[in-house]
């Protein structure tokens, strides 16, 4: 294997890399190996599951309102029916 530098990293990318490290309990080395095999689809991983990035956007952007809302939407769907758990 090779080993590369990377100049001129962008401060932003590096504090997000190391908090995907630190989230992940991997180097940062290690990190961006598995992040650039991600990208290049090049995963030596198939079996691992994928953990997607896509709704990150949406969480947590409702309001108390929105949300009891939506608890109360879903009640009839939550309540167990003992003639079925027999």
């Amino acid at each position: 294997m090779r080993t590369i530098t990377i100049r001129n990293l962008p401060d932003e990318l590096r504090e997000r890399l190391e908090v995907e490290a630190n989230r992940e309990g991997a180097s940062l080395a290690q990190t961006v190996i598995r992040l650039l095999l991600q990208a290049t689809g090049l995963n030596r991983s198939p079996n691992r599951r994928t953990r997607h990035h896509d709704l990150d956007e949406l969480a947590g952007t409702w309001s108390a309102e929105e949300a009891a809302e939506f608890d109360e939407a879903l009640a009839a769907q939550r309540r167990i029916d003992p003639g079925v758990w027999r």
